[in-house]
């Protein structure tokens, strides 16, 4: 992995407040630590192009629904795009250059490509981070509709998702006015990230997890799960030090974590063997 140079760019991306963090050259500079041949910039004036693609066909009057027609059959049917149901843990899904590239993605990473075509649309739109499944919304006036841009850019309303919410978890699940909040670019950037860490963990691949989530507590210091995680990853590969700094402040902050038994014996093993 090109660890430095992306590393240092996506630092300088993401230093920014939230309105100001361009979402797609931060993902790119994401996708740069494992892909580290790619050029940004061909992947931002693609979606330039996308968009100006989408323009040209627009209606001359400002009808969102026309304009979500739009996007969705230029994306769906004249390219092709789609949510990768057979592959969905494939980690490329999760890089926006290779979603570019193979026209497919989960839904979190098929919404960042929406989004970008929107934004170049002066069409304002914002992720809407429900449990278990990414939509987008029109940022609008009082607009009560939902994107799924995993589903062909499939348009629901609220009892829609009150549907969805209900099959994906199997039994009713009431519907918390904070699962329909946008979400904030950091944390955009985070879920794409902690879906990266999920993956690499599954596969025992201990170095790109590592890589996960150091971007996600460069993200969001105050993630205290994300700390004891990146802890526990620093001692399964031996390195002590990095491990007992973040278990102890996992610990400081939280004395009374269900887990802190667990930790502690953890820390004692890594005292013993790392006086």
């Amino acid at each position: 992995m090109a660890f430095s140079l992306a590393r240092k760019q996506f630092e300088q991306s993401v230093k920014w407040s939230n309105s100001q963090i361009d979402l797609a050259k931060a993902a790119l500079y994401m996708a740069q630590e494992e892909y580290s041949e790619i050029e940004p910039d061909h992947y931002i004036a693609l979606l330039d192009k996308m968009a100006a693609a989408i323009k040209a066909k627009l209606p001359e009057e400002f009808y969102p629904l026309r304009i979500i027609h739009c996007i969705n059959d230029y994306l769906y049917e004249e390219l092709g795009f789609s949510g990768n149901q057979a592959d969905y843990y494939n980690p490329d899904n999760s890089y926006l250059n290779r979603v570019l590239d193979q026209h497919t993605g989960i839904p979190i990473t098929l919404s960042l490509v929406y989004l970008e075509i929107a934004r170049r649309l002066d069409f304002p739109m914002v992720g809407i981070n429900m449990p278990g499944h990414f939509l987008i919304r029109p940022d609008v006036g009082e607009m009560d509709l939902f994107v799924d841009p995993f589903n062909q850019g499939e348009v629901l309303f609220q009892q829609d998702c009150d549907e969805r919410l209900t099959q994906l978890f199997g039994k009713p699940t009431e519907l918390k006015p904070e699962f329909f909040e946008p979400i904030s670019s950091r944390m955009f950037l985070a879920r794409m990230l902690r879906n990266l860490k999920v993956i690499y963990l599954q596969r025992d691949d201990w170095e790109r997890a590592l890589a996960a989530v150091d971007r996600i507590v460069l993200l969001v210091p105050d993630a205290l799960m994300e700390q004891r995680d990146r802890g526990l990853i620093y001692y399964q590969v031996g390195e002590w030090p990095e491990a007992r700094h973040d278990l102890n402040h996992y610990l400081d902050c939280h004395p009374n974590a269900e887990d802190a038994h667990m930790i502690g014996k953890i820390l004692d093993q890594i005292n013993r063997r790392f006086p």
